[in-house]
């Protein structure tokens, strides 16, 4: 069994807001594979079934970001799963609008969630979906927490369905795979 998690901050508020673009993903993830993300489990919303074969837990925390570890943690001893098992989707805003970047493991690169991901599980070793939201002019608060500009929503689509595709591919040939197939930029970034 493998535990998808998209990092997001929950509430009608933070809604289509570049920093819950792994809620996004998670949602795309449910819709494509008829799977209901509604039952509250270890501080998150989640939803159990098979996507491309493999079975697996889709989770939204309900933490706020900053202290994502807490759901995840929560949810990787409810289930009995290794670090390994997990495979977190986050937005970045070191990567432009709608690359990708794979990775088998890692630091948080200055991502609050991730950061408080792995001081929860004790390691850097879990699979992790970077989405690039842009980088931005201003304020960095204000800049994730608010929504894509309409001329950014056909990438931010685009950078969505990429990121559903990624973790598809993660369960279906592997991070490695995953890794040389997304991580090349797309002809739009």
């Amino acid at each position: 069994m493998r535990l998808i998690v998209g990092l997001g901050n929950p509430g009608r508020k933070y809604q289509g807001t570049r920093h819950n673009v792994g809620f996004v993903v998670i949602d795309a993830l449910a819709r494509r594979h008829g799977i209901h993300v509604r039952a509250r489990r270890s501080k998150a919303l989640v939803g159990e079934g098979a996507v491309a074969g493999e079975q697996v837990i889709l989770a939204k925390p309900l933490t706020f970001m900053n202290l994502s570890g807490e759901a995840v943690g929560g949810l990787v001893r409810r289930y009995r799963l290794a670090a390994s098992d997990l495979v977190v989707v986050c937005d970045d805003v070191n990567l432009p609008l709608g690359r990708l970047r794979v990775r088998a493991k890692g630091s948080a690169g200055g991502h609050k969630g991730l950061k408080s991901v792995i001081r929860a599980l004790g390691t850097e070793e879990f699979a992790r979906v970077r989405i690039g939201i842009g980088s931005p002019a201003g304020d960095m608060v204000d800049y994730v927490l608010s929504r894509f500009k309409r001329v950014e929503a056909p990438e931010a689509r685009r950078m969505v369905t990429r990121g559903t595709d990624a973790v598809e591919a993660i369960l279906t040939c592997g991070i490695e795979h995953a890794m040389n197939e997304f991580n090349a930029p797309t002809e739009q970034g």
